[in-house]
C-alpha cells in the first residue's frame, strides 16, 4: 500500500484559504465584496507558488463579478484585470494577455493618471507581454517610457525602477542598441549591488544581463569573469539545480568556447551532467 506524499506548507496554505473561500461564498454570497477580496487573495497564493492555471480560473471569475458589480473602471476591477494578465502570460495565452493588458493600461491611465504606480505596473505588464509575442520594438518603447516615469515618481534606486531598467536592458539588446544597453546594464547592476547586495537574485539577474550585452559586443573575457562570478553566487544562493544557475553555466560555456578554452567548457559541461 503506497503512502501519499506529505503536503508542503504552500499546499496547506492554499488549501486552507480555498476552504475559507468556499465557506465565505456560502455565508456571504459569491458576489459579496469580502468574498471577492478573499478570492483575489487565494489567486495570489496560487500565483506565488507557480500554480498559474489555478490562479487564472479564480481571477477570471473575480474579474467577471467585479465588472458586473463595480464597473469596468473601478480600481478593484482593474486590479483583478492586472492580475489576470499575469496569469494568462504565465500559462502562455499571450494573445489574450495582450488584449487585456492594453485595455487595463488604457483604463488605469484614464482613471489613475499616467504616473500612478498601478498604471506603471500595468505598463510593465504590457511590455512583458509584447516581449513574449516577439514585438520587441513596441516592448522597448513601453519599457523605456515606464522607466522614465518610475525614475521621476519613485526614484532611481526604487526596486520597481530597477526592475524596469533591467527589463529595458533586454529590449535594447534585442533591438541592437548595445551601447545604451551596456550603459544601462552597468548602472542597474551597480544600483542593485548597493541596494540589494551582491547575492540577491535580482542583482544576479542584472549581472546576467550585463554579461549577455558584453558577449554581444565581443567582450568575451569580461563576460566570462562576470558569468563565473554569477554562477558561483547562484550555486550558493539558489542551488545547483536551479534553472537560473544552469542558465549561468550555459552562458559560461559559451564564453569559454569563444575564448578558445575547450577544456574549460568541457569541465563545466561535465559538471552539469553530474548534477543531472
Amino acid at each position: 500500500m503506497s503512502s501519499s506524499s506529505p503536503l508542503s506548507e504552500q499546499d496547506v496554505s492554499a488549501a486552507s484559504m480555498s476552504a475559507r473561500l468556499a465557506r465565505r461564498r456560502k455565508t456571504s454570497g459569491v458576489d459579496d465584496p469580502s468574498t471577492l477580496s478573499l478570492a483575489s487573495n487565494v489567486a495570489h497564493v496560487h500565483r506565488a507558488h507557480g500554480r498559474y492555471d489555478r490562479a487564472r480560473r479564480v481571477d477570471e471569475d473575480t474579474l467577471s463579478r467585479r465588472r458586473a458589480i463595480l464597473g469596468a473602471d473601478h480600481p478593484k476591477t482593474l486590479s483583478s484585470a492586472h492580475n489576470l494578465v499575469v496569469d494568462l502570460a504565465a500559462v502562455g495565452d499571450h494573445v489574450r494577455a495582450h488584449r487585456l493588458a492594453e485595455d487595463t493600461l488604457a483604463r488605469r491611465r484614464r482613471v489613475l493618471g499616467d504616473n500612478h504606480p498601478d498604471t506603471l505596473s500595468s505598463a510593465n505588464n504590457l511590455a512583458r507581454v509584447l516581449r513574449a509575442l516577439g514585438k520587441v520594438e513596441e516592448a522597448c518603447g513601453v519599457a523605456d517610457d515606464t522607466l522614465t516615469r518610475r525614475r521621476m515618481s519613485l526614484g532611481a534606486s526604487h526596486p520597481s525602477t530597477l526592475s524596469s531598467a533591467n527589463n529595458l536592458v533586454v529590449d535594447l539588446a534585442a533591438v541592437g542598441n548595445h551601447a545604451r544597453a551596456r550603459r544601462l546594464a552597468e548602472d542597474t547592476l551597480a544600483h542593485r549591488r548597493r541596494v540589494l547586495g551582491g547575492d540577491h537574485p535580482d542583482t544576479l539577474s542584472s549581472a546576467n544581463n550585463l554579461a549577455h550585452v558584453l558577449r554581444l559586443q565581443g567582450e568575451h573575457e569580461d563576460a566570462r569573469e562576470l558569468d563565473e562570478d554569477t554562477l558561483d553566487r547562484r550555486r550558493r544562493v539558489l542551488g545547483e539545480n536551479h534553472p537560473d544557475t544552469l542558465s549561468s553555466a550555459n552562458n559560461l560555456i559559451i564564453d569559454l568556447i569563444e575564448l578558445g578554452d575547450g577544456e574549460g567548457a568541457r569541465a563545466v559541461d561535465e559538471w552539469m551532467n553530474r548534477i543531472g
